[in-house]
């Protein structure tokens, strides 16, 4: 029986969760009337006892022993005969408490198991193959170090904080990709620092979030969108989709909010707190602090009793207003950002702007006026 899966540290990979798999049916033969066990996480370590399936989460979450190899806490023999695979190796030594930080922004954007409740059921999130892969590549990137011998950077950690520093101090993209280049000569044959701006990005953005371009009509009638994905022209005023060759009039960029929202239950650090309306505000009569303690908020509970009754319903604020982007008089342009604001989350949290979601940009030589409703309808 290999066992090589325990010393994995990427917790996303189908290797891992087979294993995890393997150890709950092996263990599920040795519960105790309540469906109890000792819970060999790196958390708990076998001093815990908790249910079957909190055990599950506990090791696709925090990771599993890497020196119980023999699993003679759960009822195996001492000295089993089955072959254990592969030996077990400690963390890479490149992996350090900045990689270790970056491992678990990375599961959670992977949306690797939600804890929504507060029976901490555990769902799986089955992702496309094509998904699973650009997750596997970052983890390659995460857990090989810069260059051979590197104790201090992973390759993924390195590009991330180069990209902040870029970003922070506004730096031009030629005086970006120069500095690549020199860093790439500088660092040791067989460094992995990327040698141009584009490798940088595509790097980044196999973990971000991306957008959608929606095609609008001349006059703001309608969008190109679903049903109207593929007219040409106008439905409603009849007006050409393009000015010419496939280019439209207006084009806005739409942020799909329902990966957002997952983000949020998939952190551990996120989804308890987008229950804190529900599960731990303290509730005083004559005392305003959480838009649930408004009028309007009772009276939408009232309304849709079912909505109101799951702590896990997620309500939000939109705000937007317009701005010239740039910055002269005399330009006529106007770009009106639509943020949303998650209403679940403690007061604190709730307007930090780390919690602000882009949902719309809304981009022309005027504002949309009136028919602002259309560009909501994604």
């Amino acid at each position: 029986m290999d066992r090589s899966w325990i010393s994995n540290p990427n917790r996303l990979s189908a290797e891992y969760e087979n294993g995890v798999r393997e150890f709950v049916t092996f263990v599920r033969g040795s519960l105790d009337v309540q469906g109890l066990t000792k819970c060999p996480c790196n958390r708990c370590m076998n001093r815990e006892v908790h249910h079957i399936d909190s055990v599950r989460y506990h090791l696709l979450i925090y990771g599993f022993l890497k020196d119980y190899i023999h699993w003679t806490e759960h009822g195996e023999q001492s000295n089993p005969q089955v072959p254990l695979g592969s030996p077990i190796q400690d963390t890479p030594p490149c992996m350090n408490e900045q990689d270790e930080e970056m491992g678990e922004a990375l599961r959670d954007a992977a949306g690797h198991a939600y804890d929504i409740g507060s029976s901490s059921d555990l769902l799986s999130d089955m992702r496309p193959p094509a998904e699973q892969a650009r997750y596997d590549k970052l983890f390659e990137e995460l857990h090989n170090p810069l260059y051979d011998d590197c104790m201090k950077f992973s390759a993924l950690t390195f590009i991330v904080k180069l990209m902040n520093v870029k970003v922070l101090y506004k730096w031009s993209d030629r005086s970006f990709v120069a500095l690549l280049k020199l860093l790439h000569e500088a660092l040791s044959v067989g460094n992995r620092c990327p040698m141009t701006y584009y490798e940088t990005r595509k790097l980044l953005c196999d973990v971000g979030l991306g957008y959608e371009h929606i095609d609008v009509c001349k006059h703001d009638c309608t969008l190109f969108y679903n049903e109207h994905k593929d007219d040409g022209v106008c439905p409603i005023c009849g007006v050409s989709r393009y000015v010419r060759k496939k280019i439209p009039h207006k084009r806005l960029r739409y942020f799909p909010i329902t990966p957002r929202l997952k983000r949020l239950y998939s952190s551990k650090h996120t989804a308890r707190a987008m229950r804190w309306h529900k599960e731990q505000r303290l509730e005083e009569d004559g005392k305003l602090r959480h838009p649930a303690d408004g009028e309007a908020w009772k009276k939408f509970d009232s309304l849709y009793p079912e909505f109101a009754g799951d702590p896990r319903s997620v309500r939000m604020g939109l705000a937007s207003d317009g701005f010239n982007p740039f910055s002269h008089m005399s330009t006529s342009y106007s770009m009106w950002p639509v943020i949303l604001i998650p209403y679940n989350l403690p007061p604190w949290l709730t307007m930090h702007r780390s919690n602000y979601l882009l949902s719309l940009l809304i981009s022309g030589p005027k504002s949309p006026g009136k028919d602002f409703d259309v560009f909501l309808s994604p």
